[in-house]
């Protein structure tokens, strides 16, 4: 099963401030405990929302962009791991692991082919599985 866990942001991440030689040293040592495991699929830190914006959909088919920063930081990610492992509670036992003095980190499973029912047909599974080949082809040049 596949696992987001979700690093919430704080003022400090929002206002651009990097983490220290120490903070940095004890998120490798994580990662790579992570990577040692084989559970690890994907993970990065993001910049603050200063450097982003939201492109907001109204019913009609409209988009408008709204450029950062966003106020509501309880609401914002810093960063982000994909990890692939046996249940909730092992996702849970990792993100418990994070090497963070405060803060929170979330953890919501992704969606898998079969959590998608009889409405995912076997045609879009075949063009699902089709896309996510090409994808990996372009990531191997």
């Amino acid at each position: 099963m596949k696992f987001m866990m979700i690093v919430k942001a704080g003022a400090e991440s929002e206002s651009g401030v990097l983490p220290s030689e120490q903070e940095l040293a004890e998120m490798g040592a994580y990662n790579e405990e992570l990577v040692r495991s084989g559970v690890l699929l994907d993970g990065d830190g993001l910049q603050p929302s200063s450097s982003g914006a939201r492109v907001q959909f109204s019913g009609k088919g409209q988009s408008t962009v709204v450029d950062g920063p966003f106020t509501e930081t309880k609401e914002l990610i810093a960063g982000y791991w994909i990890i692939d492992v046996k249940s909730r509670d092992e996702a849970i036992a990792w993100a418990r692991r994070a090497p963070f003095r405060g803060g929170e980190v979330e953890v919501r499973k992704v969606h898998e082919a079969e959590d998608f029912g009889e409405n995912f047909t076997p045609e879009l599974r075949e063009a699902e599985e089709r896309l996510r080949e090409r994808i990996a082809e372009q990531h191997k040049q």
